[in-house]
């Protein structure tokens, strides 16, 4: 799968771009704040229907205009395929394959793997524990299509129990209808099934998922130290709708749902330590270089369908070594993880990285002499011959 031709029109502070890519390796330079990391967000919006860094779809929209649409011409298996999304300020969002509009949206994840690594992957070490369950939904949903339906169905159900259970919070226990206790007993009988459904795909990932992750940080680190990963879930130990029964009395008092694959953790340690608490800069940075290198090489091998690659503005970030290590692999054609038993050949389909100066990249490596570049200055883009 290529990324052909990516055309913007009002898409955050890029009002018109037309835009042709090479089908290896594509750089975007410019000063910090030009609109570099929107084009990457573009190419994220159309994989996954969403912005990357934009919680509310109108917040794409270029300042003082109504609409915005960003398109891409992709080709896979020779074949042409044209995705657009189209935005409206206090309209609904139109996202389209070919001249089909999607009935549903997540019926879209997983056509065009992708992977982006960015300054703000820290969060996923040192912020809470939904930016990790995010993570493995993420990656579980590029490659098991019932995935994000049930779990979109599930966090319905557990809002639904929610406002149900703060309504009871806010209310006399003694006079409380026997209905609530009926309807809190519904939503549990179908939240059960749903929330093993998410156990059960995230527990399968997190085992298959790990030797991916040991060998990309054993690659990155040169082998200097462990850094381990585990999941934790509530599920593994209790039974539902059991939990939620016995829970009850206290999640009234609290207003909403203690127990539940909502609550599902990711651990990194190293050295039997949380890497947040005890890890260097260093480590953590190589941390999560190989989280996300190992989320790219797991879906390349998963659907065998080579994942786009977005690193936005890393390489200022790493020393010399580790800038060594990730080109090496990114731009590498044969991949080797020798835990996970894989050998990947070219386990990336096409390359997309911002740096502030073209020459800052080729000083790194001479593997960026290959790169097409693109100059990027306030919100105007233009090819660097």
């Amino acid at each position: 799968m290529i990324l052909k031709e990516l055309h913007l029109l009002n898409y955050k502070n890029i009002a018109d771009a037309h835009l042709h890519f090479a089908d290896r390796l594509n750089g975007l330079v410019g000063l910090n704040g030009q609109g570099k990391t929107n084009v990457l967000d573009a190419i994220y919006l159309l994989s996954f229907t969403k912005s990357a860094f934009s919680v509310q779809d109108r917040d794409c929209i270029r300042h003082g205009e109504q609409m915005a649409m960003a398109q891409g011409v992709y080709e896979k298996d020779g074949e042409p395929m044209t995705i657009s999304c189209g935005l409206k300020q206090g309209g609904k969002k139109q996202f389209r394959r070919g001249d089909k509009n999607y009935q549903r949206l997540s019926d879209h994840i997983g056509l065009l793997p992708l992977v982006l690594i960015s300054p703000q992957d820290i969060g996923i070490v040192l912020d809470g524990s939904e930016v990790r369950r995010k993570f493995m939904d993420g990656t579980i949903s590029q490659y098991d299509h019932t995935y994000l339906p049930a779990l979109n169905s599930y966090s319905q159900l557990l809002q639904q129990r929610n406002s149900l259970l703060k309504q009871l919070a806010d209310s006399d226990p003694a006079t409380a209808a026997a209905s609530y206790e009926e309807m809190l007993s519904v939503y549990e009988q179908q939240m059960q099934p749903l929330a093993l459904q998410v156990y059960e795909a995230r527990r399968q990932f997190v085992s298959r998922f790990v030797p991916f992750f040991s060998d990309t940080y054993a690659i990155l680190s040169a082998g200097s130290e462990e850094v381990r990963l585990a999941y934790q879930s509530q599920l593994a130990d209790r039974v539902l709708p059991e939990a939620w029964e016995q829970t009850r009395a206290r999640d009234r008092i609290l207003g909403w749902t203690s127990v539940g694959c909502h609550k599902d953790d990711l651990l990194f340690t190293i050295g039997g330590y949380a890497v947040k608490q005890v890890a260097s800069q260093g480590q953590i940075k190589t941390c999560l270089l190989a989280l996300r290198l190992a989320q790219a090489l797991f879906l390349s091998d998963q659907t065998k369908q080579p994942p786009f690659l977005l690193l936005d503005d890393i390489f200022d970030r790493l020393d010399s070594r580790r800038v060594k290590q990730l080109v090496e692999m990114v731009t590498g054609e044969h991949i080797v993880l020798p835990s996970a038993q894989v050998e990947l050949t070219r386990p990336f389909s096409q390359i997309f990285l911002t740096d502030t100066d073209r020459h800052h990249l080729l000083h790194r490596d001479a593997a960026f002499t290959a790169m097409k570049t693109f100059v990027v200055s306030d919100g105007q883009i233009t090819e660097d011959n």
